[in-house]
């Protein structure tokens, strides 16, 4: 009897055994068997505006942090907080920018006068269509006036047309020629854009570059950009009443670079001068560079203060508009533009001019030297060498806009010049108060000096920097970059 005990009880240990292998294989054949996460795009089904997107895919964001390449805190302060914010059908975040306020588009000015005649065609209208800041630059901000087809790419999803073509810049009604004001236009909000960019190693031009020179073919490919395209219809616009629409943290995407093309600027939303329509394009190139909006905890752009406004936030009422890391009271977003854009595919250029007196640039008098300060730490340094005696101006102008005029319309960087002797002591410093004289047009930012001095050698040092408190009057030397000319005359 007691080994019938002992036997059965060791058969049933060993059923025991058998019964717990067999549940182990099941429940792997169960989990094995378990649907995994659905796809984004068939979980958001449509484009959602950031409130709705997050209340709706809480759990996957950090999944969707990933898949725009933005910190998962981050990502949800901006789905939570920015009206504008949008997430697309694959999660990819995109904003629609509101359109300007009455006053803002009633603060627009005329462009300075440059074009001489009236042209049929981009082609025609040569130099205005042939602007370039970087020519040669590995990447590119192609301002596209002249008209584009849109086809296969995010924006003709979402119940838009397949295949949108969207028309020239137009201001007089005729579609046939380029005005001579239509041209000024160009030529001015080209040179607004290629000042806020001048730190980084891109070409802003108004040239059509070939396809290739935008589109990035894969990780490998290292000659891409973006395409801003001035958009005078309302296949969109009409729809969401907005300024511009763009994705963000595109511009170095390898997988599908053309589908998040192009970047829109709608006139319809930001009227039809260069100003607002430089603003607003910085902007959108802004965000392919993975760019947030700049606010505070009760705007979502922040409208700048004294003659400032950030780039990010909205300047359409500011005459001087930098690149910013959130300085200014209240500040809601504190990231480094200039890191962020280098992260994203857009690094800063190299340094242009010896940064003291032993590589110092040489400077002839009546002769202009130009210059690009890309860098918060730089300094340039020019040599005058065997000065005869006698007066003298010595001035650092800011960026010109190719006006007649040399007017420095649009400037970024603010000049600090000094005269230094040949022992590299300062002999004279000019750093005047900045400001504007309406919105469109910055004072202050350049600097010259007249003087009496002896026969020798000397020097000329150009600095940025900043003005007043950046909290709430002014602007740090953070954002205070961009290109200059120097410049020496006798008498």
């Amino acid at each position: 009897m007691q080994s019938r005990i002992r036997r059965t009880g060791a058969l049933v240990g060993a059923g025991a055994v058998v019964f717990g292998a067999l549940a182990v294989v099941a429940g792997n054949q169960a989990d094995a068997q378990q649907p995994g996460p659905a796809p984004l795009d068939q979980v958001i089904g449509e484009q959602l505006q950031g409130k709705a997107a997050l209340g709706k895919l809480q759990p996957r964001l950090a999944e969707l942090a990933e898949r725009n390449g933005i910190a998962e805190q981050k990502l949800q302060e901006i789905l939570a907080t920015d009206k504008t914010s949008w997430l697309d059908k694959t999660g990819k975040l995109f904003y629609r920018e509101p359109a300007a306020t009455k006053a803002e588009l009633a603060k627009s000015t005329a462009s300075p006068r440059w074009a001489k005649t009236p042209v049929r065609s981009a082609v025609a209208a040569g130099p205005a269509f042939e602007l370039h800041s970087k020519p040669g630059s590995n990447r590119v901000v192609y301002l596209d006036f002249d008209g584009h087809t849109i086809t296969g790419t995010a924006w003709n999803t979402g119940g838009k047309p397949t295949t949108v073509n969207v028309g020239a810049y137009d201001t007089d009604g005729n579609t046939s020629n380029w005005s001579t004001a239509e041209q000024d236009v160009v030529r001015d909000v080209w040179a607004r854009i290629a000042e806020d960019y001048a730190p980084f190693d891109v070409d802003v031009t108004t040239q059509a570059p070939a396809e290739s020179a935008i589109t990035r073919s894969g990780s490998s490919d290292q000659q891409y950009g973006t395409r801003v395209l001035i958009d005078p219809g309302t296949w969109y616009q009409s729809g969401c009443g907005c300024g511009g629409v763009a994705y963000v943290g595109v511009y170095d995407e390898a997988s599908r670079h053309a589908y998040y093309q192009p970047a829109l600027v709608f006139t319809k939303g930001v009227g039809t001068g260069a100003k607002n329509i430089a603003e607003a394009a910085s902007h959108e190139a802004g965000h392919n560079i993975g760019l947030s909006h700049d606010g505070t905890a009760s705007v979502g752009y922040y409208q700048g203060h004294g003659a400032w406004a950030p780039i990010m936030g909205v300047g359409y009422s500011k005459a001087i508009s930098q690149w910013s890391k959130g300085e200014y009271s209240g500040a809601n977003n504190k990231e480094d533009d200039f890191a962020v854009a280098g992260q994203n595919g857009l690094a800063l250029r190299a340094d242009d001019h010896g940064n003291d007196t032993a590589n110092a640039t040489t400077l002839a008098v009546g002769a202009t030297v130009s210059g690009v300060y890309a860098n918060d730490s730089d300094v340039d340094v020019f040599r005058l060498s065997n000065l005869a005696a006698g007066r003298y101006t010595f001035a650092a102008n800011g960026a010109a806009n190719g006006a007649a005029n040399g007017a420095a319309k649009g400037a970024d960087l603010d000049v600090k010049l000094q005269l230094l002797n040949s022992a590299g002591a300062v002999v004279a410093t000019a750093d005047p108060a900045s400001g504007q004289t309406n919105a469109a047009t910055p004072t202050g930012l350049s600097a010259s000096l007249t003087q009496q001095v002896a026969a020798g050698t000397y020097y000329l040092r150009v600095d940025n920097v900043g003005y007043g408190n950046p909290l709430n009057t002014g602007y740090s030397t953070y954002g205070s970059r961009g290109a200059y000319s120097v410049r020496v005359t006798a008498g």
